[in-house]
């Protein structure tokens, strides 16, 4: 049942971000598509409120600076998940530059500080799942 909510909230999330992101072009100059990348994060008990003022306080600009776009952040309206998950939706010109992106951010002293001073009561996630995508070319996204 959890797997299935899982991709419940994946499928509802990606449906959004197409809505959010609406006639943004995902091509770049040589014609490839932009990739995007679905997390969803289940923060440990009591620890959600917590996980969303990380990404509102340092998260999200910490991507920008890394050369993530942020698409979009989602929280579940219904019970089990609206309790304890954390969807987003990030862009990166390609596969490559994800890989690079995420190598660096993990790196970053200002992320390891915040990360840290935001755990000092313990971890804020039990899981975080991550899918890599690219727009169909059907897709507004193309």
């Amino acid at each position: 049942m959890k797997q299935s909510l899982t991709r419940g909230s994946a499928a509802v999330a990606i449906f959004l971000a197409g809505i959010w992101v609406g006639k943004i072009s995902s091509a770049d100059a040589a014609g490839r598509s932009r990739v995007f990348e679905i997390r969803t994060y289940t923060a440990n008990e009591g620890k959600l409120d917590a996980l969303h003022a990380r990404f509102r306080n340092h998260t999200t600009r910490l991507f920008e600076k890394h050369g993530m776009t942020n698409v979009g952040y989602w929280k579940p309206l219904d019970e089990p998940l609206s309790k304890n998950t954390l969807i987003y939706l990030l862009a990166y010109p390609n596969r490559e530059a994800a890989k690079k992106a995420w190598e660096e951010f993990r790196k970053d002293p200002v992320w390891l500080k915040a990360k840290q001073e935001s755990e000092v009561n313990g971890a804020l996630t039990a899981k975080v799942d991550s899918v890599y995508l690219e727009a169909t070319d059907y897709s507004n996204l193309r």
